[in-house]
């Protein structure tokens, strides 16, 4: 899988949970993540490959199953890495690039849907900053709806407990309440 998103969203947390979760289940894996400016808002990318004996820690082209995506533009970065195949799960969340025009969800579909019909759009940024009152849980509530939709297949357990693992005590009460709350709204459908 490939989480793309600016600097700021916690792809290498998110990232570092995921493989707690892997390792947790016995599984081979690689990570690698691309953050040139993360820190000035830029884009940022982490890789994450997990199966049976994996030798490359980058996702090749067109070789995603999943595509999690933090920032909605972002998803036309990751289509090197897409293919019929490919899941996208996208949080709608948009942040204006300066000196550009910002692209509507309809311009992004239309793209994306040239690669995949395989396209969830979650208003995970809105639900968390409404539910919970932070923005920045949107990514450990995207990457639980994930594994409650069984997008990655990890245990929802597996999850929990690297969530408990990764996170420092300070913020841990609210992003196991992001994970409530992807399972809750799971229970819906």
């Amino acid at each position: 899988m490939v989480i793309v998103g600016t600097g700021g969203q916690g792809q290498i947390t998110l990232l570092k949970i995921l493989a707690e979760a892997c390792l947790a289940e016995n599984y081979d894996l690689k990570t690698s993540e691309l953050h040139g400016l993360s820190q000035r808002g830029g884009s940022v990318e982490a890789h994450l490959r997990f199966g049976k004996k994996i030798f490359s820690p980058l996702v090749s082209q067109a070789g995603a199953d999943l595509i999690l995506v933090l920032e909605s533009q972002e998803a036309l970065r990751a289509l090197y890495y897409a293919c019929s195949k490919t899941q996208f799960l996208i949080n709608k969340y948009f942040l204006p690039i300066p000196g550009e025009a910002l692209l509507s969800e309809n311009q992004i579909l239309k793209n994306l849907k040239k690669f995949t019909k395989k396209i969830d759009i979650v208003e995970a940024t809105t639900i968390c900053k409404k539910e919970l009152g932070k923005e920045v849980l949107a990514g450990v509530y995207l990457i639980s709806l994930a594994v409650f939709q069984n997008l990655i297949p990890l245990k929802p357990g597996s999850l929990f407990l690297a969530i408990k693992k990764i996170i420092p005590e300070k913020y841990l009460e609210l992003n196991l309440q992001a994970f409530k709350l992807a399972r809750a709204s799971e229970a819906v459908k």
